[in-house]
């Protein structure tokens, strides 16, 4: 039997870069596939004879959104793995993609652009609340996003179990719209006031040294260990296929570096593959 991905999400968000990266990672990919549709392609996937192992339905948008949710469950009871890929992204963002192409949003009625990529928004909500794995593709490049497609559906083995992120990230530039876990680190000292310290990132040394010497934050990380002792066990058994943790200080250049660096060296000594990334690091 094949592995699915629905790769669903609003309009303008990434969803054709995304079928090309899942092509390049040898999924079957149909782009622009009508929901009603999804359950015919996983009999003829699924028909003997059939070679193929791995498959990416990227859904149609517009006046299909009201009928995903509902195809989603029906493919969802005749298949044995079904993960959703959500690509969601800021309205400022959209705008700006829609009106460099000047292409036509698929709700627009005569209302503004930003009237229609909201309702699509508000459409498409009880999808992106059902979904395994949601990018926010906002600030980030073709490169960036087929990084993230890679690190959560690149390995073909289903049963690789569940992809875990660690990603640092500053407040002033805005909370991971996708993150499942967000922990608030600016309880901390802070090495911007120190001036050999402020030119460096949480990668360096000294600012590393400087994070993880003061008490508290050993604490904190001790109790974070257990935590994620405890639940990392449990989100597998409830078949969570993608976990999301985000770190974030003020500015996302130190504290939330060094800690996320940290707590992705004891994730993996919990037994657990996981990815560090730095959102703001270069800011």
């Amino acid at each position: 039997m094949s592995d699915y991905v629905v790769i669903a999400g609003l309009s303008g968000a990434g969803r054709s870069q995304a079928a090309n990266d899942f092509e390049d990672l040898g999924w079957f990919v149909i782009d622009n596939l009508p929901p009603a549709l999804m359950s015919k392609v996983s009999e003829l996937a699924d028909a003997p004879g059939s070679t193929i192992e791995r498959v990416a339905l990227v859904t149609g948008t517009g006046h299909y959104d009201s009928e995903l949710l509902e195809n989603i469950a029906e493919l969802r009871r005749s298949v044995p793995r079904l993960r959703i890929l959500f690509l969601d992204c800021a309205t400022r963002e959209l705008v700006r993609r829609y009106e460099q192409t000047r292409r036509r949003h698929p709700l627009t009625t005569g209302d503004t652009l930003e009237d229609a990529i909201e309702a699509e928004r508000s459409l498409l909500e009880p999808v992106r609340a059902d979904a395994d794995v949601v990018i926010d593709t906002t600030d980030l490049n073709v490169h960036q996003l087929r990084d993230r497609i890679r690190g959560a559906f690149g390995q073909p083995d289903s049963d690789v179990g569940m992809q875990t992120a660690v990603r640092s990230f500053g407040f002033k530039h805005g909370i991971p719209i996708d993150a499942d876990l967000v922990f608030d680190v600016r309880f901390m000292p802070n090495p911007h006031w120190v001036d050999e310290l402020r030119p460096l990132t949480g990668l360096d040394g000294p600012v590393r040294d400087h994070v993880l010497e003061f008490d508290e934050v050993e604490a904190f990380l001790d109790k974070l260990t257990d935590l994620f002792e405890l639940v990392l066990p449990a989100y597998r058994r409830e078949g969570k296929s993608y976990l999301s943790i985000a770190i974030g200080c003020t500015g996302g250049r130190h504290r939330s570096v060094a800690i996320a660096e940290e707590l992705g060296r004891r994730i993996r000594e919990l037994g657990t593959p996981v990815a560090v990334t730095h959102r703001d690091i270069d800011r």
